[in-house]
């Protein structure tokens, strides 16, 4: 367990970033969170952030570029966009599956429905949303899946959107990377990225604990 918590501590330094496999790390962490149920406890806004920082600080040959920048973020929205794939045909393997289960404290079919109609009313624009908040971003297209969201929709905000949360935080890194106050108070942003995007989960589900209050 402690190992586990090491390594997610880790996952925050620039520095054990480069030593412990570098940018190709965090494609398949990108990957997992978008793709895997249990990679949804990944920090993938933060890495994102700090993959820029990386850039902006490489010491490499052309690292330090332009079209640097405009590879990592090629090579790390694909990777969002066959993790969300992958998320997407789990749901709709598992969906019949799920129908045909009963009810539960942790399922209950009501569930998928007001899913499915959340999709219709929202759209494409739901994908792109849940891209940027943790945990949502993981389970979005499993749900999509599962109320057999149409493909070719699925597809286009699929990629739009990781484009989209890739682009935003990856170039934010870079074009703040270079800044003495940035690099000394990283953690402090981490946790400002962090609090930002799950603000609108932690709204949301205190409104629900004030309905059920009232």
């Amino acid at each position: 367990m402690t190992e586990f918590f090491d390594f997610f501590q880790n996952l925050t330094n620039p520095e054990w970033i480069m030593e412990n496999g570098g940018l190709y790390l965090l494609l398949f962490i990108v990957f997992a969170e978008t793709g895997i149920l249990l990679g949804f406890f990944l920090p993938g806004d933060p890495l994102l952030f700090i993959t820029g920082m990386i850039l902006a600080n490489s010491t490499l040959p052309h690292v330090n570029s332009t079209w640097s920048l405009l590879y990592w973020i090629l090579l790390i929205s694909i990777a969002g966009i066959l993790g969300n794939f992958l998320g997407y045909w789990t749901g709709k393997r598992s969906g019949s599956i799920l129908l045909k289960r009963k009810d539960s404290f942790l399922f209950k079919k009501k569930y998928i429905v007001q899913a499915q109609e959340f999709y219709e009313k929202k759209g494409g624009g739901a994908i792109i949303l849940a891209r940027f908040m943790p945990i949502v971003r993981t389970f979005a297209p499993v749900v999509a899946g599962i109320v057999k969201m149409d493909l070719r929709k699925f597809s286009i905000f699929n990629i739009i959107g990781s484009f989209i949360w890739v682009g935003v935080l990856v170039t934010a890194g870079f074009l703040l990377g270079d800044n003495e106050w940035i690099k000394n108070n990283l953690e402090k942003i981490i946790f400002l990225i962090v609090l930002i995007a799950t603000a609108p989960v932690l709204i949301k589900m205190f409104k629900g604990f004030r309905k059920k209050a009232v």
